[in-house]
């Protein structure tokens, strides 16, 4: 195995104190951060320009899970939300639905009610990928009752996968021909065969990409560099890996708090988001900065960040 460089971080960036922070999001137009706090309904936001004085937080009508920008919408972002894909106004945080998961039958029986959106991402074409699982706020232990969907350009609405249960992090390679899904309790990232011209995923022929190598920790979100290497996640870990498209771990970055949830790439800089400690009592130190937001130079740009491509009117 090559070196690995250790890269140990002991201080916030910005002490957020989220319950699950999740979902940060370069929108490198305006040169700002935004991610969630999905358990206390929230959008936080920070000018990267100015730094840290300049966050602000949002109360949410109801839990985002994820976002993404709208090509030729400077003003609104595209998200996944507790019942469907919305659109939000970037200032004010406002948002509203424009495309709701569940049937009339689903709603009708409770599922609606006990799902939320957890993850996405959008592939060059500009389709927007969301994952569904259990809302831990409605259900005690998440189980394989969740979905991946996708949000095409003219609205309409397919399910691509189910069963599954935490999904999360998804991305695509540089050229487009493997798509990466995470669904946590498995313990990996998988890899499948992708047809970028039509969004159609070999389910049949996914293969393991990565699986996690701490006791006791799952993958949770990721992201790609220019280089096509993963930043990867490990909740209840304190880690985030660096891992090359041969599944070779070339960076470990290590947290002061376990329950870390998902990077984002902004310039040369690796934001991270992190989750409330889920045994404070057995991990007092990691609870001193549970849910805090941290921030490391990592020295290499982010891959393309896709937009979502609005064919229809909303």
């Amino acid at each position: 195995m090559s070196h690995i460089k250790q890269i140990k971080v002991t201080e916030p960036w910005l002490e957020t104190s989220c319950g699950l922070g999740e979902a940060p999001f370069w929108d490198k137009k305006s040169n700002t951060l935004r991610f969630l706090d999905i358990i206390k309904k929230q959008l936080h936001v920070v000018n990267l320009n100015e730094g840290p004085s300049s966050h602000k937080t949002i109360d949410l009508p109801f839990s985002i899970g994820t976002t993404a920008n709208i090509e030729g919408n400077d003003d609104e972002f595209i998200f996944g939300g507790k019942e469907g894909y919305g659109i939000a106004n970037k200032k004010t945080g406002e948002p509203k639905y424009i495309k709701k998961f569940w049937s009339d039958e689903e709603v009708k029986s409770g599922k609606a009610n006990r799902m939320r959106s957890n993850d996405g991402s959008v592939d060059s074409q500009g389709r927007y990928y969301v994952g569904t699982m259990n809302d831990p706020t409605v259900v005690d232990e998440p189980g394989p009752e969740g979905i991946l969907f996708r949000l095409d350009q003219d609205l309409s609405l397919h399910r691509i996968k189910e069963p599954v249960t935490i999904p999360n992090g998804m991305s695509w390679t540089l050229d487009n021909k493997t798509m990466y899904i995470t669904d946590s309790p498995t313990g990996k990232i998988d890899a499948y065969d992708y047809k970028l011209e039509t969004g159609e995923i070999n389910f049949s022929a996914g293969r393991p990409f990565f699986e996690c190598p701490f006791e006791g920790g799952v993958p949770d979100g990721h992201c790609q560099d220019a280089q096509g290497h993963f930043w990867v996640a490990f909740f209840g870990t304190s880690k985030v890996l660096r891992v090359s498209p041969a599944g070779e771990i070339s960076v470990e970055i290590t947290l002061p708090t376990r329950c870390v949830t998902c990077p984002a790439i902004c310039g040369e800089d690796l934001y991270i988001t992190t989750a409330e400690e889920e045994d404070p009592d057995k991990y007092p130190e990691s609870a001193k900065l549970q849910g805090a937001t941290f921030k490391v130079p990592i020295g290499v740009t982010a891959a393309p960040i896709n937009e979502f491509k609005m064919a229809a009117k909303a």
